[in-house]
């Protein structure tokens, strides 16, 4: 029976400002995330007991609020030294305020959202948020729990009844910056417009995944994800396997994250795991795989010995120091470490190089060595698993999936997972292991469909077909793919209709590295916006926007002496990236990810920018031996010469700064910090939902369609002159004789500095765009020929990092 609705005048429609209740790790990174999203945080922790020593000393008692706040007030400033960081900017602290739970529980009233995330435990969350929270929250407020299962109807009686209706859990999974997940639970007293309003909230705000679970333990990710550990765990003392062995096949091979298993449970703590893994054991009498939570005596030995992973810096694995490097796994037979092995199988090896997880899952599966068997065992019991847990945990697979992706990393949800190996043949399977199959499934050929352009799901319960939901501002390119909207298309890129008179550019080849076909396409896409559109989005559903340019290709060119091939290509991607910036529409840019060197240099060229909010964007050429030459050195130059022309100052300042960025190969640690990298221009927008990016991205197209005018290409720059160059060079030639930059470290330097400041000329002396343009692919034609550049660009290709020789 649902609760009758709330007035409508008590549920927010605007969040402001939150409380977060716990200033623990995960108290602190979910204040750090509401920062980061614009939110102003108060966050409130315990009242210690008394002061420290140093605290006595300098005369401070509990009277204090130095010591009242010490929990709290410590808690925030670990923010600061977290790495990853969980903040966008160190700025973002400043929206965090703190307090303590005795002297600051009035202020929840100032609130509209009090989110609890203490110690995980029943009693003190209950008596906590009845008697301590509830006197306190505003009647247009939200109050949720940050439980990882514990029942939130046992936690919803010990409120009022007119708080109940407001009352929910919101649990976010660690780090809450990078996880995408957040599972919503409603209490059977929530208030259905309640849950909606802040399910859209937190997927708009703070970019979250919302998966919808239900009061079950352990909700949905961790009840199948931990499973799944368990059952590997289990399997690998029957298989006679080890700790990187099963990791070998848990991994990417069969679309799952890099962790895998045993790196997983390392990053989320073997402690964690234990006591996810108890806590179904004990709350879950009736589920007929019960045992398989019960963990072996090894791990219970492991947390008795501290060997709780990272947290403790050995867990499963555990890296030495000293000269000697190298990684141990901890060898279960034994209780000691010994040396990784990284062994190979011919099934994993067999799924190398497909990008398709699909066909990655079938290539491994294939296969018949200890690898395979492990991955199938582990994959049957664990999609079965799933499929008898609905509608228990969840009321569809598309929840299921969207939790597995979005909170254990993996690339294929179970039932897309059932759908890559076909429903009938894990029957089959199952049923010559001499494993029980659910008589339903066997009436199953797929779970998903694609129709219409519209993405369909099997509702298991009995419902037929239905089409798998779309939040508002959602735009999918692969639906609209198959809906007929490519309109252009080659082997590296294609333009689609997004409609409303506004085009896609959408890179699709291997990590979508730029290629002749990318450029290509850039030009096609630019004069079909023109012809019959209002504008151009570039962007992809990619891992990534762009890794750069294809360095195979170049380092081939090199290898036989091709220059003048690659002087062509260079200036290809010049003439590219200028048909960008000079077209007759607007052109925004939607990177996510990884956006390098010319993924990048195509991102500057646009009218805007509206990245994600986790996008990881540089010119990072100098780390093979070159310079930015698609107009990256250019269009840093010009905005510095800009600057300078702006403010009737001195341009070398702004100059050195836009060299650093180049030559120190600067990448940004989210979308927030190119601005100060001088990347993003003030104005650009930041979107924090994945699935709203390419929206939001077409919404600054039509804003900017309105009145938009046309650009020229720039002449009459005064360029900044070989005084700056020399100045530049000075400093490289400190740095070397310092031993911080090689000799060829130097080269690039001053190759770079020669190309941003016009060249050698006095300063002031009047050049245009493609006068440094001509400058910058000289110099990037004149690295090429040296040896320790293509040694540079050898050892990427190779070793998928760079060289500093």
């Amino acid at each position: 029976m649902n609760p009758a609705p709330a007035d409508d005048r008590s549920i927010t429609l605007r969040i402001d400002r939150v409380a977060v209740l716990g200033a623990g790790v995960m108290g602190a990174t979910i204040a750090a995330h509401l920062a980061n999203a614009g939110l102003r945080v108060l966050l409130l922790d315990v009242v210690p007991k008394e002061p420290t020593p140093d605290e006595s000393a300098a005369g401070l008692t509990l009277n204090d609020r130095a010591v009242r706040n010490r929990v709290a007030t410590a808690g925030r400033a670990g923010l600061a030294q977290m790495r990853p960081s969980p903040l966008y900017l160190a700025s973002d602290l400043d929206r965090i305020e703190v307090g303590n739970l005795e002297d600051d529980l009035a202020r929840l009233r100032e609130c509209d959202w009090v989110v609890e995330v203490v110690v995980e435990n029943l009693a003190v969350k209950r008596q906590l948020l009845g008697e301590k929270v509830a006197p306190h929250v505003a009647a247009h407020a939200v109050l949720s729990t940050n439980t990882s299962g514990l029942s939130v109807n046992a936690l919803a009686d010990a409120l009022p009844a007119s708080l109940r209706p407001r009352f929910l859990v919101t649990h976010f999974f660690n780090p809450p910056r990078y996880m995408r997940l957040l599972e919503i639970v409603p209490s059977r007293h929530t208030d259905p417009e309640v849950t909606r309003r802040m399910a859209e909230l937190l997927r708009r705000r703070l970019g979250k995944g919302i998966v919808h679970g239900k009061d079950t333990p352990n909700f949905v990710a961790n009840r199948i994800g931990v499973f799944a550990m368990c059952n590997a765990i289990h399997h690998m003392l029957d298989l006679g396997l080890t700790v990187e062995e099963v990791d070998a096949a848990s991994g990417p091979a069969t679309a799952r994250p890099k962790s895998a298993c045993f790196r997983t449970a390392d990053l989320v703590g073997i402690d964690t795991l234990l006591h996810v893994a108890r806590n179904s054991f004990e709350l879950l009498p009736d589920d007929p795989q019960r045992e398989t939570f019960r963990l072996p005596g090894f791990v219970t030995d492991m947390v008795a010995r501290g060997l709780l992973g990272d947290k403790a810096k050995q867990g499963f694995y555990r890296r030495t120091r000293g000269e000697k490097r190298e990684t141990l796994y901890f060898d279960h037979r034994t209780g000691e470490y010994v040396a990784a092995r990284r062994p190979r199988f011919a099934s994993v090896d067999a799924a190398r190089g497909i990008d398709d997880p699909a066909q990655r899952l079938r290539a491994v599966l294939a296969g018949s060595d200890a690898a395979a068997t492990l991955a199938w065992r582990n994959l049957r019991d664990t999609l079965l698993y799933a499929f008898e847990r609905i509608p228990d945990i969840a009321d569809d697979v598309v929840n299921v999936d969207h939790a597995m992706r979005w909170g254990f990393s993996w690339e294929l949800g179970p039932f897309e997972m059932l759908d890559a190996i076909g429903a009938a043949e894990l029957v089959r399977r199952a049923e010559a292991d001499g494993v029980r199959v659910p008589e339903r499934l066997r009436s199953i050929s797929r779970f998903y469909a694609v129709e219409d352009g519209r993405r369909r799901f099997l509702d298991l319960g009995g419902g037929g077909w239905r089409d798998v939901p779309v939040a508002a501002g959602e735009i999918d390119l692969r639906l609209l793919e198959e809906a007929g909207a490519v309109v252009e298309r080659n082997a590296g890129a294609s333009v689609l209709d997004l409609g409303d008179g506004v085009f896609c550019l959408e890179f699709h080849s291997k990590m979508n590295a730029i290629g002749g076909d990318t450029l290509s396409m850039v030009h096609r896409a630019v004069r079909r916006a023109e012809a019959e559109g209002q504008g151009l989005v570039i962007a992809n559903q990619g891992k990534n926007f762009s890794v750069g340019a294809n360095l195979a290709l170049l380092v081939a060119a090199i290898a036989e002496g091709a220059w003048d091939d690659v002087a062509l290509t260079v200036s290809a991607f010049q003439k590219a990236t200028m048909a960008l910036k000079y077209s007759r529409v607007p052109v925004v840019a939607a990177p996510h990810g990884l956006a390098l060197g010319g993924g990048c240099e195509l991102c500057l060229h646009a009218d805007a920018m509206n990245p994600l909010a986790e996008t990881y964007m540089g010119l990072v050429e100098v780390g093979v031996g070159l310079l930015p030459a698609g107009g990256g050195t250019k269009e840093l130059a010009l905005r510095a010469i800009r600057l300078a022309e702006q403010y009737e100052t001195d341009v070398s300042p702004f100059i050195t700064k836009s060299f650093t960025t180049i030559a120190m190969a600067k990448v940004s640690t989210s979308a927030a910090e190119l601005e100060s990298l001088g990347l993003l221009r003030h104005g650009d927008g930041i979107t924090l939902a994945p699935d709203r990016l390419i929206h939001d991205a077409k919404q600054k197209v039509l804003a900017l369609a309105a009145s938009y005018r046309p650009s020229q290409p720039a002449s009459g720059l005064p360029a900044p002159g070989r005084s700056v160059a020399a100045s530049i060079a000075t400093q490289l030639w400190n740095m070397r004789a310092g031993g911080f930059i090689s000799e060829h470290d130097e080269t690039i330097g001053r190759a770079i500095a020669g190309a941003m400041t016009g060249g050698d000329v006095p300063a002031g002396t009047l050049v245009t765009e493609q006068w440094l343009l001509d400058l910058e692919r000289e110099a990037f034609l004149r690295l090429c020929g040296e040896r320790k550049t293509l040694e540079r660009i050898q050892h990427m290709l190779k070793k998928g990092k760079p060289l500093r020789n």
